[in-house]
C-alpha cells in the first residue's frame, strides 16, 4: 500500500534532530521545533503532499532567517504561504527575495498546486545555521562542514527513502552548493544526474534585470525532468 507523502514528510520533521559538535559560535536554526511553525507546515504538506504520486526534488543549500528560518518550508516567506498558498499563519507579511523569485517562477510554471504536484523543493541541509545573528552556509566555514556532513547524508537519505525519483535532481546553488552536493553523490549515488541552477538572491541582487531569463531557465531545467 501507497504512503502518502505528507505523512512521510510531517514525521521527518517532527523526528529531526541538530547534529551534534557544531562549532563554538554557531547556532542552529531549528523553525520547526516551534508548535506554530509545526501547524503551518503540516497545513502545507496536508495541501500539497497529501498522495503518493512520485515528485522529483530542487535541493536548496540551508534554511536562512527570513523565508524557512519563519515557515518552516524552504524557498517561503511568510506573504508567499498567505498569498501564493492560501495558508493562514501568525508569522507577519515579511518577504524575502529568493520566496520572491521562486513563487514568481512557479506562478509561470502553473501554480503551486501544479508545482508542488511535480516537485518538492528541500536542501542539502535540512535546517540552518546562524553565526553573530548572520546567516552561515553549512560550506562556509571548514570545522562546520565537517561537524555537519553526516548529517547531511543521513538526512538525503532519509528523504530519497520516501520514494522522490532520482533519475534527475535541481541543484539550487550553481557554485560551492553544486559541488559539494556532485561529490557526495559521486560517493553515494543518490542521483543519476544534478542540473545546477543559479540561486534566487544571487539572480535578484546581481542580475535582476536579467531576471526573466533565469526564471526561463529554471522553468526548462524543471521541463526537462
Amino acid at each position: 500500500m501507497s504512503v502518502i507523502l505528507a505523512s512521510q514528510l510531517i514525521q521527518f520533521y517532527q523526528t529531526l534532530s541538530p547534529p551534534p559538535g557544531l562549532p563554538a559560535g554557531i547556532n542552529i536554526l531549528f523553525p520547526q521545533k516551534d508548535r506554530r511553525v509545526m501547524e503551518a507546515v503540516k497545513v502545507f504538506f496536508n495541501k500539497y503532499y497529501n498522495d503518493s504520486r512520485p515528485r522529483r526534488l530542487l535541493l536548496g543549500i540551508n534554511p536562512g532567517r527570513f523565508g524557512a528560518g519563519i515557515t518552516g518550508i524552504n524557498f517561503t516567506a511568510p506573504r508567499q504561504l498567505k498569498n501564493d498558498c492560501g495558508i493562514t499563519h501568525p508569522f507577519g507579511e515579511s518577504t524575502e527575495l529568493s520566496a520572491e523569485f521562486i513563487y514568481e517562477m512557479i506562478g509561470k510554471y502553473g501554480g503551486p498546486e501544479k508545482f508542488y504536484g511535480d516537485y518538492f523543493i528541500s536542501a542539502v541541509s535540512p535546517l540552518g545555521f546562524t553565526k553573530n545573528e548572520i546567516n552561515i552556509n553549512y560550506y562556509d566555514e571548514k570545522v562546520l562542514l565537517q561537524a555537519v556532513s553526516p548529517f547531511i547524508i543521513e538526512q538525503l537519505q532519509k528523504q530519497l527513502s520516501f520514494g522522490f525519483l532520482t533519475d534527475r535532481c535541481i541543484c539550487i546553488g550553481g557554485e560551492k552548493n553544486f559541488k559539494f552536493l556532485s561529490a557526495l553523490n559521486k560517493e553515494h549515488g543518490f542521483f543519476e544526474t544534478i542540473i545546477p541552477l543559479p540561486h534566487p538572491r544571487f539572480i535578484l541582487q546581481y542580475r535582476r534585470k536579467q531576471k526573466e531569463k533565469y526564471i526561463q531557465q529554471y522553468l526548462e531545467a524543471l521541463r526537462l525532468l
